[in-house]
């Protein structure tokens, strides 16, 4: 009985290296296989070789992880090969929602500077736009920045409305907002007529 006991301690540890290697081979080369399916379509002559490269790199570790445990034992190699099967399923299922969400990871790091910069950019040019509200000097020189009645005026406080939601949600068009509002806002200083060094 202690024999036995002996015997099966090792080969769990065996089936359970084998096999955790296994699964994760299956499912990281089904992975790439489906992401590079999924992504921008390549030429024909590129794409076969980066899925020959991707399928041998794969067989070479999953292979031998299924193969060692099925030469000592025959139920090993059919549960294994289960779990293979299984883990190259779910993986295969699973691949569109995680490249979905690691291109939307990709893309907020890259939007993040660019955040970054138009709240910047926005809080000048509101800053720019407060003084003809709020500086009496401003108000008398240029009543044309106050008057919304003109299409020029009335166009900044569009640009500026937009530009205040998109930040507020966090939008992804929310740098593009900020350039309009300011094209807008110096498209107004020009029609009221102030000088482009006051800007």
């Amino acid at each position: 009985m202690a024999a036995i006991a002996e015997s099966l301690f090792p080969g769990a540890w065996i089936l359970l290296l084998c096999g955790s290697v296994l699964v994760i081979s299956v499912a990281a080369t089904v992975f790439q296989v489906r992401r590079r399916a999924l992504a921008v379509p390549a030429t024909e002559p590129e794409r076969s070789d980066q899925l020959f490269w991707d399928l041998f790199l794969g067989s070479a570790v999953a292979l031998p992880a299924l193969i060692i445990p099925a030469l000592t034992s025959a139920w090993a190699g059919l549960f294994l090969a289960g779990a293979a099967v299984a883990s190259g399923v779910a993986a295969y299922r699973g691949s569109p929602r995680m490249v979905a969400w690691l291109s939307l990871r990709r893309q907020r790091r890259e939007y993040l500077p660019l955040h970054t910069a138009a709240q910047a950019e926005h809080s000048v040019l509101l800053e720019r736009w407060r003084r003809y509200e709020l500086d009496p000097a401003y108000c008398i020189d240029y009543p044309a920045m106050t008057d919304v009645r003109l299409p020029q005026t009335a166009a900044v406080i569009k640009a500026m409305r937009e530009a205040e939601q998109l930040r507020a949600a966090g939008h992804h068009g929310y740098p593009p907002a900020v350039e309009r509002f300011s094209r807008a806002l110096a498209d107004a200083e020009q029609a009221a007529g102030i000088p482009a060094a006051g800007q």
